[in-house]
């Protein structure tokens, strides 16, 4: 079994995990460890919250280490959020790894949640890397 030392799993998330991974229901799981099916949820859910944080922690370190960060408010409409990346990526020099399209494409798949009507419900912050890759962070994602 993957060891868990070096992350933000505790050993036992780890195990739950590699057992679902196998496929084995969380009764299954319960009967193995020597505890509640409504323990190894917990577990689950405990491991799978963890795992989210540690993605968004990557994201926000991607993002403050991106050379080009600015933020976009709160309705600004995905049109606007678009251009706004290109504006800010050619002022800095950054040539955007994107075409119009695809960055569209990009922008609504991380931010579809918080949209309404393609206009954000949320504020974000968008870092541009060097190499034209776009990040975005949200408080609330």
């Amino acid at each position: 079994m993957p060891s868990a030392e070096a992350t933000v799993l505790t050993d036992r998330q780890v195990e739950v995990l590699e057992l679902r991974e196998r496929g084995l229901t969380q009764r299954e799981v319960a009967d193995r460890l020597g505890t509640t099916d409504s323990n190894v949820s917990a577990i689950e859910r405990a491991a799978e919250e963890n795992v989210r944080k540690a993605r968004r922690t990557l994201e926000l370190v991607r993002t403050v280490r991106s050379p080009v960060q600015f933020t976009v408010p709160a309705d600004t409409k995905f049109d606007d959020l678009v251009g706004l990346v290109y504006d800010r990526g050619d002022e800095a020099g950054v040539k955007i790894s994107y075409c119009r399209p695809e960055l569209y494409s990009h922008l609504y798949n991380e931010l579809e949640p918080y949209t309404t009507r393609n206009r954000l419900e949320t504020g974000v912050t968008v870092g541009l890397t060097e190499g034209g890759e776009v990040d975005i962070f949200t408080e609330t994602l």
